[in-house]
């Protein structure tokens, strides 16, 4: 057996697949670049003038006490029905078509108490209604 003892030729590393490969990698960064700042929209937003704001609504105040007594823009009702809530609220409005009814419940009040007013509400036409309470400083 003869073994060959010459020189070997070292192995060559062909740059140009690694030039063309960083060449393309460059031409496809560039090219996404400049679509980012066509993405932009350059907006101009409309004016417009708005009317100056409405006027707070009337606002009919009902108190309900623990033992079911109303009161109506602190006038006493006493432990009336729904017909003459309904009389009390239509008058308390006076001129004013869609009122704004708050009702100020004790929290000792009946249920029953402040579903009056709500119906009285209902059937005077004044569908706005609200109620009033308080934030417990007790975390409760």
């Amino acid at each position: 057996m003869q073994f060959r003892r010459g020189r070997r030729d070292e192995p060559e590393i062909n740059l140009i697949p690694l030039i063309d490969v960083l060449l393309v990698v460059l031409i496809f960064l560039m090219v996404t670049t400049t679509y980012a700042r066509f993405s932009e929209l350059q907006i101009n937003l409309p004016e417009a003038k708005g009317d100056s704001a409405k006027e707070t609504p009337v606002q009919i105040n009902v108190g309900v006490d623990q033992h079911g007594g109303y009161a109506i823009n602190d006038v006493t009702a006493g432990s009336a029905s729904v017909d003459a809530l309904v009389a009390a609220l239509q008058a308390a409005a006076g001129s004013e078509k869609d009122p704004v009814v708050v009702i100020s419940a004790d929290a000792q009040a009946t249920h029953q108490a402040v579903i009056r007013v709500m119906d009285a509400a209902r059937r005077a036409g004044y569908p706005r209604v609200t109620f009033v309470t308080q934030s417990s400083e007790s975390g409760e």
